[in-house]
């Protein structure tokens, strides 16, 4: 394996003018830096990271705590920043919180001895100590989707209110009265604040939100199939189900079909964060759709921007509404193929109803 001397050899420079262009130190001749660069190529040299980052003080490595791995919408948030780190040179290393927060510690912790040069949370609940402790020692640190009120740390997320008065109106449209909701944990914000935009939503129709028609859930598809089957048991159950996560929703489809029951014909679902699977269900479930890449993308560049110096800004985007055909829809028109049969036609995400 070459060494940073080899490199050295074979520019004509000395070693310290090959250690100023590895760490790209203004003071080197345009010269000087292509020939050291040629050396690296040729020769294969990778500079010992760990050496480098004693002498900098940089990993040039970001930590990223995500709630749950297995959640398709957190799976491609932690591509995108992956992606987008790798862009501007550096590395990720993700940890699985797996919605508990004893667990996002263990990660935290083991990130911060591990001397990331940056964290990107998204926190389980909004009372960590570990995690407020970091942000106030100044731990750079951008929260991404959920966030603690109160903790100056800069945020990332999506904005659903918006999106979700537009569902709102969508059901009412179609005739829809009696609608329910799987609340995620009061704990996140994210939890509270869609069932406080639905319950808004209601209002603005005159529709009330009854106790029996709030279920708890914990953003994990068991809770969904758990609430489901206690709506189903009421005399009078709701007409729609709007799960406040991906996983929730596909646990109250598997209620509803676990009974012989049809959606949308005996129940309605809709769901917040739509996924790739849900074009290919049987009925296409409606569903609010998040800007997921953008919101790892713009997460990532905040949090270079405070590590490397410039002042990092909180992001807000706006999801929006997908209509499918799990509530109620009618389905599209498909225009007349060869011999008068109808065209097939690959799934496709309908209209969009938010104003963005």
């Amino acid at each position: 394996m070459a060494s940073i001397k080899d490199v050295a050899a074979e520019a004509g420079v000395s070693v310290a003018t090959v250690s100023r262009v590895l760490n790209d130190h203004p003071s080197v001749s345009d010269d000087a830096r292509t020939r050291v660069l040629a050396a690296v190529e040729t020769l294969g040299y990778r500079p010992n990271a760990v050496a480098r980052s004693l002498r900098t003080d940089q990993t040039r490595t970001l930590g990223l705590v995500i709630s749950d791995v297995l959640n398709p919408y957190f799976t491609e948030l932690a591509r995108s920043v992956e992606e987008e780190a790798r862009s501007l040179g550096y590395s990720v290393i993700i940890g699985n919180a797996d919605e508990r927060p004893d667990l996002q510690d263990h990660h935290i912790r083991t990130l911060l001895d591990r001397r990331i040069d940056g964290l990107l949370v998204s926190p389980t609940d909004g009372g960590s100590p570990l995690i407020l402790d970091a942000a106030r020692g100044g731990t750079p640190m951008v929260f991404v989707d959920r966030w603690i009120p109160g903790v100056e740390v800069p945020v990332v997320r999506a904005d659903g209110r918006a999106a979700v008065r537009d569902l709102v109106a969508h059901l009412h449209a179609l005739g829809h009265r009696r609608l329910a909701i799987i609340a995620g944990p009061a704990a996140t914000t994210t939890g509270s604040e869609r069932v406080e935009a639905f319950r808004a939503a209601l209002a603005e129709y005159g529709l009330p939100l009854p106790d029996a028609y709030t279920g708890q859930g914990d953003f994990q598809a068991e809770s969904g199939r758990r609430v489901t089957e206690g709506f189903l048991d009421l005399p009078e159950p709701p007409e729609v189900v709007f799960a406040a996560d991906n996983l929730m929703a596909l646990g109250a489809l598997d209620a509803v079909r676990a009974r012989g029951l049809r959606v949308p014909d005996d129940l309605a679902l809709a769901a917040f964060d739509d996924i790739p699977w849900f074009v290919h269900t049987d009925p296409p479930v409606t569903a609010i759709a998040q800007p997921t890449g953008e919101l790892g993308r713009a997460a990532v560049r905040a949090l270079v921007d405070r590590i490397e110096g410039r002042p990092p800004q909180s992001v807000t985007l706006a999801a929006r509404l997908v209509a499918r055909r799990s509530c109620g829809e009618p389905a599209p028109q498909e225009p007349p193929g060869p011999e008068g049969f109808p065209a097939p036609q690959e799934p496709s995400p309908a209209t969009n109803r938010s104003q963005t």
